[in-house]
């Protein structure tokens, strides 16, 4: 392994072999790459596989002359693997953990929501259908109630027109027509939603994936750049170089007087400043794990509710109605006495004539007194309801172990930019060179 790095970081091969095993070396990353390559684009931006295709071999090709040929390509390349360490593949991690909880977890709540709303359109065509059925024993309480008084009333009071009608515009087929376009409306609502929120964050993240790719390649080829040209970038660590550059010059105590200020790059003590850096950042990926813990929330809270509100309907009974119709037929009689108003003594007469003879003012012709029962049913085997959809555990197990790397990669930060050092020391020996003199010069002005 060490000669592979060692032909792999050398700025031109020495002989056929070394070519051979470079180029090699190149394939093989270019193909992996590659690869990965295809499956993000295919998998988590979602784009066609033709292009993913198109684009992961175009890829592949202008990454493999540019590894072969390019002495600092390669270097910028093996920083990149440690700078997802960093914050800007956090960012990277994060943006694929935000498009796999909106991708996966948002049409779920929507099924869930269309599954109750057909609950409801179900719950509200049944009901309306049992109201206007229940018009039907009042019809038939009108109409028995005709037959009572055609049977008992004297016939010098019975009707004229026979019985009594009741009649009743049944349109049940414009109620349900007009149920049907608006839970239509309410379904295309719904998925223009749905479409509009998936489209808005697939552009989203595709633009941040895209964002951060770059922004990675940047990040690493400017901490190269730096490391070239300025002596002082990232310039405090006790090497091996140092330790035998001050050995040589009899100047160990120049490393121990200063060790508060230096640190190994190989150690695994991290300094205060550092440890309370690092608990910032998982504070920022706390308050987004958060975030996604709403979302998934509202996802079981939305199943929750379906489950509840489809079980419940299920076991809805039919409510009894029962109608009680009771009528009386009165004839009421008036006193004839307004034609004898003219006659003012006969209108005395009939007015004390009343007041002694006691004449009653109605008669009581019929009395009806019935109970009609009728079911008032609310659901139906006959309504077409989706069943409601469960959380799926795999977008949970991803996003906790995308988490898990997140968490991972706030206390590596630290190492990872060691660790770029050493790969930079490794591509430019003579660049780590000068670092290392500029840094004894250094210690032994300040000593």
């Amino acid at each position: 392994l060490a000669d592979l790095w060692w032909i792999f970081s050398k700025p031109v091969p020495a002989d056929g072999r070394e070519l051979w095993t470079l180029f090699l070396q190149c394939s093989c990353i270019t193909v992996v790459i590659g690869g990965l390559f295809y499956n993000w684009m295919f998998a988590s931006l979602e784009y066609s596989w033709h292009l993913s295709i198109a684009m992961a071999v175009s890829l592949s090709l202008l990454l493999l002359l540019t590894l072969f040929l390019v002495h600092p390509a390669r270097c910028v390349f093996s920083m990149i693997m440690p700078t997802l360490g960093t914050k800007q593949g956090r960012k990277l991690l994060l943006s694929t953990c935000v498009m796999i909880a909106v991708v996966n977890i948002t049409p779920n709540i929507m099924s869930n929501l269309k599954t109750i709303l057909q609950v409801i359109q179900c719950i509200c065509k049944n009901s309306s259908d049992s109201l206007l059925n229940s018009t039907a024993p009042l019809g038939k309480a009108f109409w028995e109630f005709g037959d009572e008084i055609q049977k008992n009333v004297h016939p010098i009071y019975k009707p004229m027109n026979g019985h009594f009608r009741f009649s009743l515009l049944q349109n049940s087929f414009l109620i349900y027509q007009k149920m049907h376009l608006a839970g239509e409306k309410i379904s295309r609502e719904f998925l223009s939603v749905e479409v509009l929120v998936k489209d808005s964050m697939r552009v989203a993240n595709r633009l941040a994936a895209g964002f951060f790719m770059l922004y990675l390649c940047f990040e690493s080829t400017w901490y190269l750049k730096n490391y070239l040209t300025n002596l002082r970038f990232d310039n405090f660590y006790i090497t091996k170089k140092l330790e035998r550059l001050a050995e040589d010059r009899k100047a160990a105590h120049l490393l121990v007087g200063s060790s508060k200020k230096l640190i190994r790059p190989t150690g695994l003590k991290l300094s205060w400043e550092e440890v309370v850096l690092c608990l910032v950042k998982a504070m920022l990926v706390t308050v987004a794990l958060l975030l996604l813990l709403l979302l998934v929330a509202m996802d079981h809270f939305a199943f929750s509710v379906a489950d509840t509100v489809v079980r419940k309907a299920a076991q809805f009974s039919s409510v009894p109605i029962a109608l009680n119709v009771k009528h009386k037929l009165l004839l009421v009689l008036s006193y004839p006495i307004y034609i004898f108003s003219l006659f003012q003594v006969w209108i005395r007469i009939m007015t004390f004539i009343a007041k002694i003879i006691p004449i009653p003012s109605e008669l009581l012709l019929g009395d009806f007194d019935r109970t009609y029962h009728h079911q008032l049913i609310f659901s139906s085997a006959r309504c077409s309801i989706s069943p409601p959809s469960p959380p799926s555990p795999s977008v949970l197990l991803a996003v906790g172990l995308l988490f898990c790397i997140l968490y991972s990669t706030v206390f590596l930060e630290t190492y990872t930019h060691r660790l770029c050092r050493r790969i930079a020391a490794s591509f430019f020996p003579g660049c780590e060179e000068r670092r290392v003199l500029y840094l004894y010069g250094k210690l032994a002005r300040r000593h």
